[in-house]
């Protein structure tokens, strides 16, 4: 096969010490303003229906061209990948972090955070608004727009935060059940039902049924019962151990606010998605609710999510890593991680996020209770999922679908989460023989620590693209924390999503 001009092998990371084609050697302006056509050969592609070896074109930022008979040949002007031995997989997308963007810097921003997603093979993520101040009206969220596009190297979403009295400017974001409005970028309302920062709880039953009456969108709500969390505080006080946090912040706690979530939901016909599920009570009672929209029967339709934390964590890890673990609603116990992964495999639970929560390590050495709650999760999430992939816990074709397609489809994305042709250029290179062990030094995110510090992870991305634009290579040359090809703000765009009534 003829390759491009530009093209230099590079030797990739993995077990077998074997040769791989990685990214071509451009410079860096080159990537900039002209690679948004790629042709990556013979890596096994993880299709919508099958997995099979062969080949993918994107041209001017989107999937041109998918062959499985290994016959596509590089163009003039077009870049060539070799995947040989690696997976192609759909880009990530993170629905739920938190990039500190206004007002914490010293904890992360859209820039830096966008840069720790791509290491990780995110390439679109949706961003929540406890901001400093928080973001709650369509002013705040177009400032976020702004940014992004100036800083971010992926693609981007993000919510508005509902407060007791600002249905309107909650209206004027997502629209009426009448007149529902999709503005690129904006993907739904956050409620905090309780753990609120600034102005954003929401717990007064009354008020949270007027917004679930009046506005139209995506409703996403973090599912703690404020008052028993409240009235269960006090049991704890004075106790320093960290087993105290799971103790008063009980799967009863969660279980209340999910239910009333969902009674709400079904009252008012809203579409609602229920974040970062930890329990396993939750995850038994919502099997009967939940159901991806493109393949619901009934209305409301209802989605939840669950966290690679609260897939790998149980009690013993937070006893011994202590506040590194701390986060809301916390890691539970090991039968919890157990009903989770069962019905995460069953499809009660159709999607994973991060909850990508940065704090530093100085405000978290505070101890339990003084801690902030919160930890970085953007970089590491695939990894993770993949090494369960080579422990047997599941299939690549699993994570595709948590991490890529039901994400796009929970959230009605165009042209998001998909290997076809069409679609979005947004794809991953994954070497799933490389294994790297965890270390902060290495982290991109800016508070410089990471949860699963010193674990070796089987599975890792070596190439993102963005858009048809490659924005991070992972090889030799880089040494594991890998390089950013982009410079702020050179690719990503708000994601596009249809308007829900």
């Amino acid at each position: 096969m003829m390759r491009s001009a530009t093209h230099l092998d590079r030797l990739a990371l993995n077990g077998n010490n074997r040769r791989v084609n990685l990214i071509p050697s451009v410079r860096i302006d080159d990537i900039m303003s002209n690679v948004t056509d790629l042709l990556i050969c013979g890596a096994t592609m993880v299709l919508p229906e099958k997995t099979i070896m062969g080949d993918l074109r994107i041209r001017k930022g989107k999937i041109l061209q998918i062959s499985t008979d290994k016959k596509l040949q590089p163009e003039e002007g077009e870049h060539f990948v070799d995947g040989t031995g690696l997976h192609l997989l759909p880009g990530c997308i993170d629905p739920q972090v938190h990039f500190r963007d206004p007002g914490q810097p010293e904890k992360e921003d859209l820039g830096s955070g966008s840069a720790a997603g791509v290491s990780g093979g995110i390439t679109s993520f949706l961003d929540m608004p406890n901001n400093a101040p928080s973001i709650t009206n369509l002013d705040g969220m177009q400032g976020k727009l702004r940014t992004a596009a100036k800083k971010c190297v992926s693609n981007y979403g993000f919510f508005i935060g509902a407060t007791e009295d600002n249905i309107e400017d909650l209206q004027e974001a997502v629209g009426t059940k009448d007149n529902p409005v999709a503005i690129p970028g904006i993907c739904g309302i956050k409620i905090f039902m309780g753990s609120s920062t600034g102005t954003l709880l929401v717990s007064d039953r009354t008020k949270l049924e007027r917004i679930f009456t009046e506005t139209a969108g995506l409703i996403a709500v973090h599912a703690e019962d404020e008052e028993r969390m409240n009235e269960r505080k006090k049991l704890v006080e004075g106790r320093t151990d960290i087993a105290a946090h799971a103790y008063y912040r009980d799967d009863i706690t969660a279980l209340l606010a999910t239910k009333l979530s969902v009674e709400l939901a079904i009252k008012t016909g809203h579409r609602l998605h229920i974040l970062h599920l930890t329990s396993g009570i939750e995850a038994d009672y919502l099997s009967d609710y939940c159901k991806l929209p493109s393949k619901a029967e009934h209305h409301p339709i209802i989605t939840t999510e669950v966290l690679p934390q609260h897939l790998t964590f149980d009690e013993t890890d937070v006893d011994e890593r202590g506040v590194r673990l701390q986060m809301n609603p916390p890691i539970r116990y090991s039968a919890d991680r157990d009903i989770l992964w069962s019905r995460l495999i069953d499809g009660t639970i159709q999607c994973i996020a991060t909850d990508h929560a940065p704090h530093t390590l100085e405000a978290k050495s505070k101890g339990f209770p003084n801690a902030p709650s919160g930890m970085p999760g953007v970089e590491t999430s695939l990894a993770v999922m993949l090494n369960f992939v080579n422990e047997g816990k599941c299939s690549i074709e699993d994570v595709v679908r948590w991490m890529s397609a039901n994400v796009a489809d929970c959230y009605q994305m165009i042209g998001k989460g998909r290997l076809e042709e069409g679609y979005d250029g947004d794809v991953v290179l994954v070497d799933m023989n490389y294994a790297a062990t965890i270390k902060d030094e290495e982290s991109w995110t800016r508070v410089a620590w990471n949860p699963f510090e010193g674990r070796t992870l089987v599975g890792w991305p070596v190439l993102t693209v963005v858009n048809g634009t490659p924005v991070f290579e992972r090889n030799q040359i880089t040494g594991h924390k890998g390089k950013i090809l982009v410079e702020p703000g050179a690719t990503g765009e708000p994601i596009l999503m249809g308007p829900w009534k």
